[in-house]
């Protein structure tokens, strides 16, 4: 299994898009800062969407079709399921 997922800023905030098979390790890692990267220099470390697909191949085309997406199609993606972008990390630990 793998996993793509936005992190949000705030609300409205900036965002990421990111792939990965472990999912609350890699949220953790951006939490925690444990890498610089965009992330840890923007402080964007709230998990507000993910979707869960087979293989990392088919995470890998949905997050480059997301990424290339306007922004405003990625905050209807994240408002279809979470309206008040709220932070799902403590959901899935």
């Amino acid at each position: 299994m793998a996993y793509i997922y936005i992190l949000a800023s705030a609300r409205n905030g900036t965002l990421y898009v990111g792939v990965t098979s472990d999912l609350i390790r890699r949220v953790y890692q951006h939490k925690n800062g444990f890498v610089d990267s965009f992330t840890s220099r923007h402080k964007v470390y709230q998990l507000v969407w993910f979707e869960q697909v087979a293989s990392i191949l088919s995470a890998i085309q949905r997050e480059k079709q997301i990424k290339a997406w306007k922004r405003e199609w990625k905050i209807r993606l994240i408002e279809e399921t979470n309206p008040y972008w709220r932070d799902l990390y403590l959901d899935i630990v």
